[in-house]
């Protein structure tokens, strides 16, 4: 793995570009100021993508009738009227 050394002048230019390079080809660059590394810009790990479908799984609860709901209560405001 080839590390690649940029000054910071040129990283201040090609800033985004070298990010870009840095996340595509996973390899980092140290940057230097007047010949001194100063940082070092490396890829971030990155997690493995992980799928919403049972996220919610056996968090919810049912509680009584959920097809036939009861909603006599809520007429009778109605009719009142």
């Amino acid at each position: 793995m080839k590390q690649r050394v940029i000054s910071a002048t040129e990283f201040k230019a090609k800033c985004l570009s070298v990010l870009d390079e840095v996340h595509a080809n996973s390899e980092s660059v140290t940057i230097t100021k007047r010949g001194q590394p100063v940082a070092v810009v490396v890829p971030s790990p990155q997690r493995p993508w992980k799928s919403p479908k049972d996220s919610l799984a056996k968090k919810g609860k049912i509680v009584g009738d959920i097809v036939n709901l009861d909603t006599s209560v809520l007429w009778d405001v109605v009719r009142d009227e």
